[in-house]
């Protein structure tokens, strides 16, 4: 029978794809971190999300998200063997956007989260994609990775997250809430 568990980082430290291990507080541990968040957010959003259009795209984005940190694990010279996320992902991503957007009305102010659970659960997946992003942007910054499309997917990512808390929130009839008093 399996274990659960290695006992290999019990040292603080975490392998890599490929040979070596880094100290699991590295950067490169989290953006790797971060990005596993932003799968389960996206998980959490597919499950409480009402509208028929969204789990299909959310198991497609979260399995590129799989992708995207294999190849972020994995050591220089192996990462092109775990090269999943190009131009043709991205544009994927922009398609999906643009399909969707098509189906809602854009807010012309910020909104609240929160006016529906699918809804407020996107838009919490957005910030931790955020988030991701911008460890990333550090990694190719350090030339930690070398790979530029995963930073744009992870950009046009928080902007279909974006498109599908709008479309969650008035697909369920529901009308957004402004982050402005109206007076």
């Amino acid at each position: 029978m399996s274990s659960f568990y290695t006992r290999g980082g019990d040292d603080g430290s975490t392998g890599l794809l490929g040979e070596g291990r880094l100290p699991k507080h590295h950067p490169r541990m989290e953006a790797i971190g971060t990005l596993d968040e932003a799968t389960a957010a996206l998980g959490l959003a597919r499950a409480l999300s009402q509208s028929p259009r969204i789990g299909p795209v959310l198991v497609q984005v979260q399995r590129d998200l799989y992708g995207l940190m294999a190849e972020v694990a994995a050591t220089p010279e192996n990462a092109s063997r775990f090269r999943s996320i190009d131009e043709g992902r991205v544009a994927w991503l922009e398609a999906q956007t643009d399909a969707l957007s098509e189906t809602v009305d854009l807010p012309k102010e910020f909104i609240l989260p929160g006016d529906t659970s699918g809804g407020a659960a996107l838009s919490l997946a957005r910030t931790v994609v955020r988030r991701a992003e911008r460890r990333v942007a550090a990694l190719l910054d350090q030339k930690e990775v070398t790979n530029p499309e995963l930073l744009r997917y992870l950009n046009r990512l928080s902007s279909l997250c974006f498109v599908l808390e709008l479309h969650e929130t008035q697909s369920a009839g529901k009308a957004v809430t402004q982050a402005k008093e109206k007076k």
